[in-house]
Parts: C-alpha cells; sequence; structure tokens
C-alpha cells in the first residue's frame, strides 16, 4: 500500500513538473511568437512604404522624361503650323491654342492614374468671349483646363515666359505676361488683357495668384473683377478638385491615382455685377468657388 502510494506521488509530481515546463515554454513560444508577429508587421509596412516610394519615384521620372521627350518631339511640329497660319491666324491664334491643348491633354489622357472628370461642359458656349476664373491647386491644372478645348489666353506669371519651349508657345500664343510684385507689371497685364478681350479672346485666370498649399483657396486678387468690370465681360466660375492631392504644390513626385474633377458654374453676366465694385464682385465669385469645393469633397467622403 506504501509502495503503490509512493508511486503514484512520484507520478503525479513528474506530470506537474511536466505540465509547469510546457506551461513556462507555452508563455516563452507565445511571447517570442508575438514579438516575431510584430516585428514582421513593422517589417512590412515599412517594405511597402518604401515599395510604393519607389514606385512613385520610377512612374514620376518616366512621366517628366515623356514630357521633355513631347516637347522636343511636338515643338517642331508646333513651329510649322505657327508659320503656316500666321499669315490668316495672327490675330487669335486660334489654331495653335487649339494644338497646344490637345499637346496639353496628351499627358492626361496617356496616364493611367488619373481619372478626368468634367461636369457642366456644355454652360461654355461657344464663340462668346469670358473671363474665366478658377482656385488653383497644382501645375497639373493647366494641362486639365486643356481638356476644355476651348479658346483661351492664360494670364500667367512672367516666370514661365523664361522657360525654353514652353515659355516660346506661350509667347507665340500671345497669352499674357504677368511680371508680379510690379505696378507696371500689373498695368502691362491689364492693357495685353483688355486688348485680347477686345480681339473676342477668352481670359484664364487664377485670382489666387499662385498654387494653395493645402487645397483651401487663398485670398483672391482684384485683378480679373477690375478687368470684368471695365471690358463688360462675363465671368465663368470654374472649379478643380483632386490636382493638388495628384501633384502638391511643392515637389514633382506624382502621387498615384487620383480623381481630378472639373466643375464649370453658371456664368455670371455683366448685367448681374454692373453696379457692383470690384471689391464686392471678388467676394461673390470667391464664395460661389469654396462652397462648391466644400461641396464636392463632401460628397466624396
Amino acid at each position: 500500500m506504501k509502495k503503490r502510494s509512493g508511486s503514484w506521488l512520484r507520478r503525479s509530481i513528474r506530470i506537474g513538473t511536466g505540465i509547469l515546463v510546457f506551461y513556462q515554454n507555452s508563455c516563452r513560444l507565445t511571447t517570442l511568437f508575438f514579438n516575431f508577429t510584430f516585428v514582421w508587421n513593422k517589417y512590412l509596412i515599412f517594405f511597402r512604404t518604401k515599395l510604393r516610394l519607389m514606385l512613385k519615384i520610377v512612374h514620376s521620372s518616366l512621366m517628366w522624361l515623356f514630357v521633355v521627350i513631347s516637347f522636343i518631339v511636338l515643338f517642331p511640329i508646333f513651329l510649322v503650323l505657327w508659320l503656316v497660319t500666321f499669315p490668316v491666324d495672327n490675330r487669335k491664334r486660334y489654331v495653335t491654342h487649339y494644338f497646344a491643348s490637345l499637346w496639353g491633354s496628351l499627358y492626361t489622357w496617356l496616364n493611367p492614374l488619373w481619372r478626368i472628370i468634367i461636369e457642366n461642359r456644355e454652360k461654355i458656349k461657344r464663340g462668346k468671349t469670358y473671363i474665366l476664373v478658377s482656385n488653383h491647386q497644382s501645375l497639373l491644372d493647366i494641362l486639365v483646363f486643356y481638356r476644355l478645348k476651348v479658346h483661351f489666353k492664360w494670364v500667367s506669371k512672367l516666370e514661365l515666359f523664361k522657360v525654353p519651349i514652353l515659355g516660346w508657345v506661350m509667347r507665340m500664343n500671345k497669352y499674357v505676361q504677368l511680371k508680379r510684385g510690379t505696378k507696371k507689371g500689373v498695368l502691362k497685364m491689364m492693357k495685353d488683357s483688355e486688348s485680347a478681350l477686345k480681339k473676342g479672346s477668352s481670359l484664364f485666370i487664377f485670382p489666387e495668384g499662385t498654387r494653395s498649399l493645402d487645397g483651401n483657396l487663398l485670398p483672391f486678387k482684384e485683378g480679373a473683377f477690375k478687368l470684368a468690370l471695365k471690358t463688360q465681360t462675363p465671368i465663368l466660375p470654374i472649379v478643380i478638385e483632386g490636382s493638388g492631392n495628384a501633384l502638391p504644390k511643392k515637389g514633382f513626385i506624382l502621387k498615384g491615382y487620383h480623381r481630378i474633377k472639373i466643375k464649370i458654374l453658371d456664368e455670371i453676366p455683366f448685367s448681374d455685377f454692373k453696379d457692383s465694385t470690384s471689391e464686392n464682385l471678388k467676394k461673390k465669385v470667391k464664395a460661389l468657388i469654396e462652397d462648391e469645393l466644400t461641396r464636392i469633397r463632401k460628397a466624396a467622403v
């Protein structure tokens, strides 16, 4: 009886010891497993982030390389077209602007990561002269707005006219230069803008004067609205959203897939603001663009 009792006790001790060892090892294995999983997940996140960045850099490099090559290839065609049409189209440069529109649109057509949506295109009446005003988020805005396929002249900072090929095209299309920071430069811009409007060319102006860093509207300048009052030209407000996410103001890295939306708002005829001041007109147009921008963003959530 004592022998059996001692044997049972030894077996119990061995079983208990085994359970204790197993429990301790299980805890260690579980801890090791969770530590490994944590490190592995951090590695995967790091790897994916670096991989995405590398892909964006490769994609951006190829895109900008294509831009440079296409400039070299297409400019001679533009030049020949400019020379051929000069005697009959020197007043408005309609043909060469249309070619520039196809040229600029080419980059948005060939990039599969950009989806361009244009709403209310029918609100632009063909053959009518406007002052088109829009918010400004990115360099891409210029390419995207060429998709409107309407005749207009950009009002743009002088620095862009000094860029090889790009600046030549802008000068040859008689786009309007603005030397910022000087009263003389502003007066010349106003004079050239009036001349373009009298010849029947619409103007495209970014009243913020520069690109927004975060997509929110910057204060509007009064130039476009003084011009509208002086020349009795209707204003066509336009809203763009998404371009600042695709290519932010600082940097040249394209940010992957993005939907870029253009919405054309109702025309504001001169009769609606003939008794207004440029300050009040500026506030009215800014409020229209800001409200529509908010609606677009809420609808996208």
